[in-house]
């Protein structure tokens, strides 16, 4: 595994538009007053061409316009780090035109996004064997203040900290509008996070069987290590079975590692996230799987059919023996914990607080 340099006191932002760009509002003021803040820490910044495009669909601007810039910015010598300016909703359409084997043999550099942006987060570990940061795009650094998990953000990219923690409320709807673009994350409700771990579970009947089951703790304690690898589930599942698809060598290579899955979704109701968790084990990605981060889902709190967001992932993920942490500040339903994907990450939750150390371990 490849790990970027940190930024460097001084050094330069870079930002690009391989999903959305920041060309409406809120995200634009958003963006502009990112830029002040950054600068006025003392950055240079470099301002890639679809920054403030929208000429595209689903992405900024046209697919091979959104992979030549994504290509040519993260090869550059002219930034540090790249920092996305936010998600969207077909950026896979933007890989095609991505040169993987240019970034591959390239000098490696932190990579900031989440969302759509797992296309690229996502496939720079698995495809390039390169560390990238699943964390906030670039309009959310432009609120006033700053929440702490974009402070966490900021000190992971320049190499200040390694170690993040969960946040105490989260935000159910947001106050931030056209006409309030730099409003703060509306944190009003406190976090639970709800633990499942594997115990047994015998039935005597003619034979003595026995199997593992995930049960909720009532004392949600829960010890795990191996490498972070995930991301959106609705962009994942779309990478599945493509030639883009590099999961299971990935798993294998870091078998002794073993993976720790991070997960969240945006437009996915509690049936496709079902669907996804079912396609994704089935295609054997959770071999050698050590445990499972759950970010809480957009649409939180549904129940379709007697499902709910919990049996959507803890029914198939039983035979893993595995714990399964649900509700973690992660995905997009903030302020999420800032992940470093390809790390080796020890994990601790103690109650209903947790904590992820990443290790630059190659």
């Amino acid at each position: 595994m490849r790990y970027p340099k940190y930024l460097p006191e001084g050094g330069t932002i870079g930002f690009v538009a391989p999903s959305f760009g920041c060309n409406i509002e809120p995200y634009r003021s958003g963006f502009e007053n990112a830029q002040k803040k950054f600068r006025g820490l003392g950055h240079r910044l470099d301002i890639g061409p679809n920054c403030y495009e929208g000429s595209g669909i689903g992405i900024s601007n046209t697919p091979q316009a959104c992979g030549k810039e994504l290509t040519e910015y993260y090869c550059s010598d002219e930034n540090d780090v790249l920092i996305s300016c936010g998600g969207g909703e077909l950026m896979c359409e933007t890989i095609g035109h991505v040169d993987f084997d240019r970034i591959r043999e390239a000098e490696p550099k932190w990579y900031v996004g989440f969302s759509d942006n797992t296309n690229l987060t996502y496939l720079l570990a698995t495809l390039c064997d390169t560390a990238s940061i699943y964390g906030p795009c670039a309009a959310a650094y432009g609120m006033e203040p700053w929440h702490e998990s974009l402070q966490d953000t900021y000190d992971l990219v320049c190499g200040r900290k390694n170690t993040v923690h969960g946040y105490e409320k989260w935000e159910k709807e947001s106050k931030k509008d056209e006409e309030h673009p730099l409003e703060p994350y509306a944190v009003t409700e406190l976090r639970k996070l709800r633990v499942f771990l594997p115990q047994e579970d015998r039935a005597v009947g003619k034979e003595s069987l026995s199997r593992r089951k995930l049960q909720e703790s009532e004392k949600p304690d829960s010890h795990m290590q191996g490498r972070l690898l995930g991301g959106c589930m609705d962009c994942l599942v779309n990478l599945l079975g493509t030639k883009y698809d590099r999961t299971v060598e990935f798993t294998e290579r870091y078998q002794e590692d073993g993976i720790i899955w991070f997960l969240e979704s945006c437009d996915l109701n509690v049936m496709a996230i079902r669907r996804a968790v079912w396609q994704m084990k089935n295609a054997g990605w959770f071999s050698h799987v050590r445990g499972f981060l759950i970010g809480r889902p957009l649409i939180f709190g549904q129940e379709l059919m007697g499902l709910d967001q919990y049996h959507a992932v803890c029914d198939l993920l039983e035979d893993c023996g595995v714990p399964v942490v649900m509700d973690v500040d992660l995905g997009h339903l903030p302020p999420m914990m800032p992940l470093v994907c390809g790390s080796y990450a020890d994990v601790r939750v103690n109650g209903n607080d947790i904590q992820i150390q990443m290790e630059t371990r190659s």
